[in-house]
């Protein structure tokens, strides 16, 4: 179930809500003033890479020579 970002037309509230299915996109609601007029926000996605703590990793130096 991905979490999608919503601007409200008519106050202009961001938001996030999590949506079951594309189709259940039109009954989102603006938890400020109520509205269905919404905007869905172009979002970017978060990954994590297994064993970090959530900062960012350093790089690794490579050999000198090697390929």
């Amino acid at each position: 179930m991905p979490i999608y970002e919503f601007v409200c037309d008519t106050c202009g509230a961001p938001f996030e809500d999590l949506v079951r299915s594309y189709t259940a996109i039109s009954e989102v609601r603006c938890p400020e003033c109520g509205s269905l007029s919404l905007r869905r926000k172009m979002s970017t996605f978060a990954s994590r890479v297994s064993g970090t703590d959530g900062q960012t990793p350093t790089a690794q130096a490579c050999a000198a020579g090697g390929t």
